[in-house]
């Protein structure tokens, strides 16, 4: 019994490539930056007057730094240079190495640079806030989510801090509007990809722009402020996660003729922390997991839930 008891368990380690009695790290989830560790307060964005870089805690002491000349996405950068390099901690400091002799270290808040091109450069943290956070609604809005009750979405609920949760529909439809809403990814440093605080706006419950924690990342269709698998945005505006961002949609529904045949598509214009990253852009038809098909009725809007903390606050819609 004992050796079949040993050779089953070879058996299924062969197959699936691992000892089935190990588990994987668990990808731990932080919702309070008091709790998130010192990686978290590391990790951020720093700039001087050369330019701009953003440090992405990645878990187990492994770190990502972007350095951008002319300053950061969306407020300096060229869209020309950027170089990654990974890093590690060490003792008190985390320390970035590359090519020619590329050392960089970061300890309290500061960034020190050193080359075979000169040094030391240093860059000091900063933390920036969308201009649009907290804005208030307009003479006509209609207030969605104020923190006061989440009576406006089906299965939508409050966490203790009055932030409502992803994973809810509103009950009203919108035609042509303009939404305001802002919403908190957590700190999922071993995540990775859509695992790392997946949610999305879905417009009329057809156009999904998606939130996810992809601070420090290429900005692709599928990464945050992307029209889901239809477009990437022209710059990568997600903060770190944990920090409160910022979505000013204006939307303008499809258009149909007399027999019903579309005759334009929906257009949208999207502004992620105060940066139009879609301008005018026109939707050739739903994104994937859209609940509604394209007519001449609206839709309701849809805080995508996808088993991750995501909250949000501060929703209204202006209508057209």
């Amino acid at each position: 019994m004992k050796r079949f008891i040993l050779l089953s368990l070879t058996l299924a380690t062969s197959l699936y490539g691992a000892d089935p009695t190990s588990t994987k790290p668990k990808a731990e989830t932080f919702l309070e930056p008091g709790k998130a560790g010192q990686d978290y307060a590391d990790q951020g964005e720093y700039k001087n007057d050369w330019g701009g870089a953003q440090v992405i805690a990645l878990g187990d002491n492994n770190f990502r730094m972007v350095t951008y000349r002319g300053g950061l996405p969306g407020d300096g950068w060229d869209k020309d240079y950027k170089r990654e390099n990974s890093g590690i901690r060490q003792g008190n400091k985390i320390v970035f190495t590359g090519e020619n002799n590329y050392r960089a270290e970061l300890a309290n808040a500061k960034i020190t640079i050193n080359s075979d091109a000169g040094g030391p450069y240093t860059m000091e943290k900063v933390e920036r806030k969308s201009p649009t956070l907290g804005a208030k609604p307009p003479q006509g809005a209609l207030m969605l989510f104020d923190g006061k009750g989440a009576d406006a979405w089906v299965e939508g609920h409050m966490d203790e801090r009055k932030l409502l949760a992803a994973g809810c529909k509103g009950k009203q439809s919108f035609g042509d509007f303009t939404l305001h809403a802002e919403f908190l990814l957590p700190f999922k440093p071993l995540g990775r990809g859509q695992d790392r605080g997946n949610s999305g706006v879905y417009l009329q419950d057809r156009y999904e722009v998606q939130v996810l924690d992809s601070f420090g990342l290429k900005g692709e269709d599928n990464e945050c402020g992307g029209i889901y698998t239809l477009a990437r945005p022209a710059v990568n505006m997600c903060f770190p996660p944990l920090a409160w961002q910022t979505y000013d949609i204006d939307f303008i529904s499809a258009k149909f003729d007399n027999s019903g045949k579309k005759t334009r598509g929906a257009v949208v214009t999207v502004r992620h922390n105060g940066v139009i990253i879609h301008d005018k852009f026109e939707l050739k038809g739903p994104t994937p997991g859209s609940g509604q098909k394209e007519d001449t009725n609206g839709g309701p809007l849809q805080l995508q839930g996808h088993g991750n903390p995501v909250f949000y606050r501060n929703i209204w819609v202006v209508s057209k």
